[in-house]
């Protein structure tokens, strides 16, 4: 393979972070050369996009949260934690005090129920402190009050004066609702535009608000197996659902094939993937499930503790996880024979040295590195670590 060596060290790479402030484990992605990263493949008809704003009051809003016609239970339970019962009591004295709150983001569904990509803090918090109950939380007792002084620090909701309790129920929050009717991939690029606040879902969270069905479960047992946990050295941290797009990015390009992948937005490709496990038979989900079991086994035997990590030269110290080469490697994988996999395991030394050739290639490195859903990366990457596999295999 002809390489562009590359005299400098080795780039300099930083981790995503998590709504806790902590590493997640995985590299994040710089944006591609134009910047322009929202790119859609062709135009949205307004006609399409079905937006209304209601303003709602507190009760009416808990109304929904108990009868589920707003969930705040699957998967973003994990979020309750953010924010701290100090910041949580900052925000009912603020409900107390009548300043007005952001705006709540909402997807509808087909049924007229919410899915809440922005406000998920807030409305947790509200609930909590008035009927905890609904999500099955302890009470917030407020804490650290500002404005109202300590003779209000220790009350519970039922503590309050019945006239305080009336303002909080029948306070109003503003909140836009994208409709039913308007379709996904427009949905997700307006939340991603909007999705600005000071804890923004990931993609992957949107993905996940957006998108119900089996493949919510699907993605999170497969995130769950040890063979992944183990391949990836238990350093993915869950808090964005990062383990769970790492997965998805796999069975994406296991239904698609890399050669047959098209230039558009890399973020609806992943979603159109989701919903195409939701279509799935059993047999498929199995077949699919198996395939990445083995993949994971296999890069352990082969790459050990730097499975799915750049690694330039012997002397490099550990770097997070590369999403890019996890697809990329894995999917590969999957796609050799038993045998073939087996004598790639059995030359696991040769295929070490060769990936780290691959690095050399600066057409390579930022294939994996910079813009990473481009048509062109995304063949180039998989055509040298597949070709990298099988020659391996075939000596």
């Amino acid at each position: 393979m002809a390489t562009q060596a590359i005299t400098t060290d080795p780039p300099r790479v930083t981790e995503e972070g998590t709504s806790f402030g902590t590493l997640s484990g995985v590299e994040q992605e710089l944006p591609s050369e134009t910047g322009n990263d929202l790119q859609i493949a062709e135009p949205f008809n307004p006609d399409d996009i079905d937006v209304t704003t209601r303003s709602m009051t507190i009760d009416l809003l808990l109304s929904r949260i108990r009868s589920k016609a707003i969930d705040l239970e699957p998967d973003f339970q994990r979020r309750r934690g953010i924010w701290t019962d100090r910041q949580q009591s900052r925000l009912i004295e603020s409900l107390l005090l009548r300043i007005p709150l952001p705006t709540l983001y909402a997807a509808e569904d087909e049924e007229e129920d919410w899915a809440i990509v922005d406000g998920i803090q807030r409305l947790t918090t509200i609930t909590r402190f008035i009927d905890p109950k609904a999500i099955e939380e302890t009470p917030l007792a407020l804490t650290g009050m500002e404005y109202l002084g300590e003779s209000f620090n220790g009350k519970l909701f039922d503590d309050l004066p019945a006239r305080l309790k009336r303002r909080l129920r029948e306070t109003e929050l503003v909140v836009h609702v994208i409709r039913h009717g308007t379709p996904q991939e427009v949905k997700f690029n307006i939340f991603a535009r909007i999705n600005t606040g000071g804890m923004p879902l990931s993609a992957q969270e949107l993905r996940h608000a957006l998108i119900p069905g089996k493949a919510r479960e699907y993605l999170g047992r497969l995130a769950g197996l040890n063979a992944f946990k183990q391949a990836t050295t238990h350093s993915i941290r869950d808090e964005r659902m990062a383990d769970r797009e790492m997965v998805l990015r796999f069975l994406a390009f296991s239904m698609t094939r890399p050669e047959e992948f098209r230039a558009y937005d890399f973020d609806r490709f992943l979603g159109d993937a989701m919903r195409q496990i939701n279509r799935l038979d059993d047999a498929d989900l199995e077949r699919l499930e198996h395939g990445f079991m083995r993949a994971m086994d296999s890069a352990r035997e082969i790459f050990g503790q730097d499975a799915f990590r750049k690694r330039y030269r012997e002397t490099d110290g550990r770097f997070p996880i590369n999403k890019a080469l996890f697809e990329t490697i894995a999917v590969s994988l999957a796609n050799l024979s038993d045998s073939e996999r087996e004598r790639c395991i059995f030359r696991h030394e040769e295929v070490r040295r060769r990936m780290m050739e691959a690095m050399q290639d600066r057409e390579f490195d930022s294939a994996i590195s910079q813009g990473t859903g481009d048509t062109g990366k995304v063949r180039k990457r998989f055509e040298i670590v597949s070709t990298i596999f099988r020659k391996v295999a075939d000596v």
